[in-house]
């Protein structure tokens, strides 16, 4: 994903494949539903109401869930992860902003706007389509809380419409020593794209993580995902408007997060804007001359932080 470190951390990453893994199995298991129902084969196997729980993968969802409190930035708010405490309090006061919040990447004490982004996506994803099977278990308001816990930091990070800060930190330092984020005090820097130095693919990603998240946030804070559908509608026309690549505008991210492509960022935005608004020009970006330059129906790769064209086809 990253850079590697030059110190121990490999732990990190063990506990990123589970999440991801948890993850990815409930949009193959939407890929494989929407496939079957497509086809006609549809067998009866979709989502509704939780039967009976399994105690083991209770608890594996538990632990997955989890990992987003052990990755917190920010002053933390009834903290049930005894080794943790508030950091990064200062991040975006360069920006005169608040970036305090977000989630560090991995082991490290980077905030990729990109990846973390993708996350708040995902997240919103597993949520709308399984929400009441982790309200069964407990979990479903802890997944609100570290979406939230994101977009509040999205929010923050997007102060005009075409300006938006898509990282926290200077990843060339911070990659040179291994310690907990409550012991920085480096100085962090915030790097953003904009009209001249553009970012279309973390733009647009963003988007779909505020048009997604309002989705969530619908019925239990009305002015809330209005305010985080205001920005997503912005977010996109400014990604769409002033095309270019963030590699290219900002070129240390190749080394950690580098884009290969924008043009699935904007798909994918696009068709989670026309869910949450209805309206047919999202739709119409999708299925028009831009889904016939991007989006390769029929020939999805993977679905990642850098290719969403798979889950924009199911989505």
């Amino acid at each position: 994903m990253g850079a590697k470190p030059r110190c121990k951390g490999w732990w990190v990453w063990v506990l990123v494949l589970v999440i991801l893994a948890l993850v990815a199995g409930g949009v193959i298991f939407a890929v494989v539903k929407k496939i079957k129902k497509n086809s006609g084969d549809d067998d009866g196997a979709v989502p509704g109401p939780p039967g009976a729980i399994t105690q083991k993968y209770s608890a594996a969802l538990k632990v997955a869930v989890q990992f987003f409190d052990v990755q917190k930035s920010g002053k933390l708010v009834d903290n049930k992860i005894s080794w943790r405490g508030d950091s990064g309090l200062k991040d975006g006061s360069d920006a005169k902003l608040d970036l305090s919040k977000g989630m560090y990447d991995a082991g490290d004490h980077m905030k990729f706007g990109f990846p973390m982004a993708y996350t708040a996506t995902v997240l919103s994803w597993a949520i709308l389509e399984y929400g009441d099977h982790m309200d069964a278990v407990n979990q479903l308001k802890t997944s609100q809380a570290s979406l939230k816990w994101i977009t509040d930091f999205l929010v923050n990070a997007h102060p005009k419409d075409n300006v938006l800060y898509i990282q926290v930190g200077d990843p060339k330092k911070d990659h040179e020593c291994w310690y907990r984020p409550e012991d920085v005090t480096e100085k962090r820097p915030a790097t953003q794209v904009n009209t001249s130095a553009p970012g279309t693919e973390v733009a647009a990603e963003t988007a779909a993580a505020m048009a997604s998240a309002s989705l969530v946030f619908k019925k239990s804070d009305a002015k809330y995902s209005d305010t985080l559908l205001s920005h997503a509608k912005k977010l996109f026309t400014f990604a769409d408007k002033n095309r270019g690549s963030y590699s290219e505008s900002i070129p240390e991210v190749q080394k950690f997060y580098n884009s290969t492509g924008y043009g699935d960022e904007l798909l994918w935005a696009a068709a989670w804007l026309y869910h949450a608004t209805g309206d047919k020009e999202y739709l119409d970006y999708v299925t028009g001359e831009n889904g016939e330059e991007f989006a390769q129906f029929g020939k999805p790769t993977w679905f990642s932080w850098d290719n969403k064209l798979a889950g924009t086809q199911v989505c």
